[in-house]
């Protein structure tokens, strides 16, 4: 009686299950991870402190005698978006002071932070030539792409409530008001999870430049970093400080659209071209 040989089918389900344990198990093992973390909690405790103590200062431009007073937060959610009310009422003053700066350093940075880290994750995998052992004897390019966008989520997520816990704390430190004004906490929160789902529109735009770079980081980070500026300045339109369920619902929605056709395109990238 011969013993015939009998090859088990892994069902989709278990080969994404082993693709995420892999790619999460990494992310939190790796240094960069921490390292971006860390960068995301520190950044807005540095820029509230230091834009807090140039506040009340004069720059004189040398060629035309113009005095320039900067003018720091006056609220610690300034470091999440602008106030309703406009934040100041010298909007002049506002466009050419601090508060410039902090309408663009806010949080939405967040979303390019998360750009360095899917750039960096993918591209290392091209290079060690684990990618293409992956592909050979474990996992599908299917599998992979759902994997990296899943885990480039939730680095993002996690950037975007490090960086909430650093403004909480830099507005401490430099005694701003914890004020809301106009609004509640409701809105607050709601602006957060509109925030968190958007980073699903980003992620897999990220995962496609990257997967389509390759072992090359230099392209993987200056493509990534381009396309996310183009959409950058919508970031604080779609998701202000005064979101509703509204805002949450259509950046989950959006979010949904994007990771499933963006992926889809990655997919067929990494079946239409070389692994190396």
């Amino acid at each position: 009686m011969e013993n015939a040989v009998k090859f088990e089918s892994v069902s989709f389900g278990k080969r994404l299950k082993s693709m995420l344990k892999v790619d999460f198990r990494r992310m939190f093992k790796s240094k960069l991870f921490y390292i971006l973390i860390a960068c995301a909690l520190v950044i807005p405790i540095l820029i509230t402190v230091m834009m807090s103590m140039m506040d009340g200062s004069v720059s004189v431009n040398p060629q035309t005698g113009e005095e320039t007073v900067m003018e720091g937060p006056e609220n610690t959610w300034q470091s999440i978006g602008t106030l309703p009310s406009g934040g100041t009422d010298d909007g002049e003053a506002a466009a050419m002071g601090g508060m410039d700066v902090m309408g663009m350093c806010n949080i939405n940075m967040m979303f390019m932070l998360a750009a360095v880290f899917i750039c960096l994750f993918i591209s290392e995998d091209f290079k060690s030539g684990y990618a293409k052992n992956l592909f050979t004897v474990r996992a599908k390019k299917g599998e992979y792409v759902i994997s990296k966008t899943l885990a480039g989520f939730v680095c993002g997520a996690l950037m975007l409530l490090a960086y909430f816990a650093g403004a909480v704390l830099g507005g401490a430190i430099s005694g701003l008001s914890f004020d809301l004004g106009t609004l509640s906490a409701g809105d607050l929160i709601m602006c957060m999870l509109a925030k968190i789902f958007l980073m699903l529109v980003f992620v897999p735009i990220f995962v496609l430049v990257s997967v389509a770079a390759k072992q090359k980081t230099w392209l993987c980070l200056c493509g990534s970093l381009v396309v996310g500026m183009l959409l950058f300045m919508m970031v604080g339109m779609i998701t202000p400080l005064d979101s509703t369920i509204m805002n949450v619902a259509l950046c989950l929605a959006g979010g949904a659209m994007f990771a499933f056709g963006l992926g889809t395109i990655s997919n067929a990238v990494l079946k239409k071209t070389s692994l190396v």
